[in-house]
């Protein structure tokens, strides 16, 4: 028997087709802009670029594009309601800004400058952010035209910060400020990836972050190891065991409290997580190291997706230079990381660290901790109505089956998740070798054409089956 016609895959495509042309043309314009929020000489930059889409937005038909300013670089704003006042709120996040980029960093061509290679499109933006931005625009129009609609299928939202590649350090704030508007019933990231270019995956949640810097103190300076040694306190011995502290011998955190909450893996995402075509030995080649390690009884992907970590991130202390200066140091420290899961909340994890630390110092040492802001963790179930649209979305893009997976790393995402209460979907399509951050990024352009395509199908699904279930 053959295979039914999915008549709206095919009005899509032709749509997509169509305007591919004009499509890389316009993402071109705004990669030439060299949006780097990290670098003050670019500020201007960066506001051009928020400009550029929001007259960009306009031009799409969002009704109303604005240009929200912080304390840092601009957000943007977009709306577009749907003409049926019952449809769910979509809200989608993205940045414009963008790492810094120079030819002198190993590029083969300028940065700035947009080139297509094959099928491979080269700038700096091209995968993070600009393109995964980018694809909605014409994924909505796609919509549009396949549906036969004027306006979009849900209440659709854009929030596109400028600041992502600098820590989003006002994007909280931004959010509590405009939680009213920024109101949804859904939040989509396109801000992300897939496994692999034959393997399309949806993220379902991300790891969140605390970290800290502990100082000890002992001697008012440095002294003689020789008058003093053995006899007083030595910081950096007391460094060296407050970290051999930090593990127990199946490498789990020895932190009292750490693991309060941890929502576990359930046998399905672990039997999910199996299937994924993960090459152990290629895995360690990219991380350049020779062995994995980790909390006993669980896999690499369990580890770095979905398992509270704590790394030490640099320890110091006492003289480091060539030859030997025989003292016992004033001081040493330590800087501590902590990935965070779903169900830990980084005000506890503070409040046991910083209990355990005060255990670990000896008397004679006095110690400050200090805590860094804290990013939450964010975690999408399975059965979710929203993720299971997206999951179909891609899967009509994609004509294969969706895999998941988690990232096991953090961003801002879960301050939208907190302050709008709101969950979070993943809807990205580039891939490991696009090189975020590094020298030649690239995004595949057939890729970028299926996040169109499973943009252009995401708002009918989400609107028709959030409707059954709310």
């Amino acid at each position: 028997m053959s295979k039914p016609v999915d008549n709206a895959v095919s009005t899509v495509r032709t749509y997509i087709e169509t305007h591919r042309a004009a499509f890389l043309d316009d993402l071109g314009r705004w990669l030439r802009i060299p949006s780097v929020s990290a670098q003050p000489e670019h500020a201007a930059d960066v506001a051009r670029s928020a400009d550029w889409l929001a007259a960009e937005l306009l031009r799409t038909g969002f009704p109303t594009c604005e240009v929200w300013p912080t304390a840092g670089a601009p957000a943007v704003f977009a709306s577009w309601p749907s003409e049926d006042p019952d449809a769910p709120t979509v809200l989608v996040y993205g940045h414009h800004d963008v790492q810094p980029a120079a030819i002198e960093d190993g590029w083969d061509t300028d940065p700035f400058e947009p080139v297509i290679r094959g099928n491979r499109l080269h700038a700096r933006g091209a995968a993070d952010d600009k393109g995964q931005v980018f694809f909605h625009t014409l994924g909505v129009r796609a919509h549009l035209a396949a549906t036969g609609r004027t306006t979009p299928a849900v209440h659709l939202k854009l929030l596109i910060e400028g600041e992502e590649e600098s820590g989003s350090p006002h994007f909280r704030e931004l959010v509590e400020k405009h939680a009213e508007r920024l109101a949804a019933d859904v939040v989509v990231v396109s801000d992300t990836g897939m496994w692999s270019e034959d393997t399309p995956t949806v993220c379902t949640g991300m790891r969140g972050l605390a970290e800290c810097e502990i100082v000890l103190h002992g001697p008012g300076q440095d002294i003689h190891s020789g008058s003093f040694g053995g006899a007083v306190p030595n910081p950096a011995t007391a460094v060296a065991r407050l970290v051999a502290a930090l593990h127990d011998e199946h490498a789990r955190v020895a932190v009292p409290g750490f693991y309060d909450g941890v929502t576990e893996l359930t046998d399905r995402e672990r039997e999910l997580f199996a299937e994924l075509p993960f090459d152990e030995e290629r895995w360690l080649r990219t991380a350049r190291s020779t062995a994995t390690h980790g909390e006993a009884g669980h896999t690499t992907l369990e580890r770095v997706w979905a398992r509270p970590t704590a790394e030490v991130n640099g320890i110091g202390g006492g003289y480091q230079g060539a030859g030997s200066k025989t003292i016992i140091p004033s001081s040493a420290l330590v800087k501590l990381s902590f990935r965070l899961v779903a169900g830990q909340d980084p005000d506890h994890i503070e409040k046991v660290v910083r209990a355990w630390a005060a255990e670990q110092v000896p008397d004679g040492i006095r110690h400050e901790i200090t805590f860094s802001p804290s990013t939450r963790p964010c975690l999408t179930p399975l059965e979710h109505p929203a993720l299971q649209s997206v999951v179909r979305a891609m899967g009509r893009a994609f004509e294969q089956p969706v895999r998941y997976t988690r990232e096991g790393g953090s961003g801002p995402a879960a301050d939208l998740q907190e302050v709008l209460g709101a969950p979070v979907l993943f809807l990205g399509i580039s891939v490991p070798s696009d090189g975020w951050h590094a020298p030649n990024e690239k995004v595949e352009i057939d890729l970028l054409m299926k996040g169109v395509e499973t943009a252009a199908h995401l708002w009918g699904d989400l609107a028709e089956n959030w409707r059954e279930t709310n």
